[in-house]
């Protein structure tokens, strides 16, 4: 935004402070009209004909601007992705530890990628992987929503969880 001299143009359509419009009236008299009332002449927006100027004060305008991005920033929750990775010869008491923890990762509304990794030749029990992430997914029941089913890339096979929508 263009303040007060920064401002080039010959006229311009003005608003007052309390909104009110003051009509296309040259620059050097918009300036005057904010130098009267000790504030800002902003250029709000630039792309209109005449561009369009309103008297305030700038800085309080970038507080609350600053206040009001905070605010929101605040409310705002980030949403991770938490890895888990298993092989298709993981043991139960394992697999019962990794499910520990993608249903924590869920409480803590994290998205949970299950990677299963084949190595050498193990890549020839693929259903006896898709059956172990099947597995997973019902024993989670409804504390899950799946969103990417279990697909093969590579030598791996990926599943990705999310915690169900509130």
């Amino acid at each position: 935004m263009r303040i007060n001299s920064e401002i080039r143009v010959d006229k311009v359509r003005v608003v007052s402070s309390d909104g009110q419009q003051l009509g296309i009236i040259s620059l050097a008299d918009a300036l005057a009209e904010a130098e009267k009332q000790d504030l800002d002449l902003v250029e709000v927006a630039p792309n209109s004909s005449p561009p369009v100027c309103r008297i305030m004060d700038y800085g309080k305008h970038l507080y609350q601007q600053s206040k009001k991005s905070h605010g929101l920033k605040k409310t705002q929750s980030t949403v991770q992705l938490k890895e888990i990775r298993i092989r298709p010869k993981t043991e139960e008491h394992d697999l019962q530890v990794k499910l520990r923890h993608i249903q924590r990762f869920l409480e803590q509304n994290n998205k949970v990628k299950i990677t299963m990794m084949f190595r050498g030749r193990e890549i020839v029990y693929a259903d006896k992987g898709r059956q172990t992430m099947e597995d997973i997914k019902n024993r989670l029941g409804d504390i899950c929503v799946v969103d990417q089913f279990p697909k093969r890339e590579g030598k791996n096979m990926i599943m990705v969880l999310s915690p169900p929508k509130k």
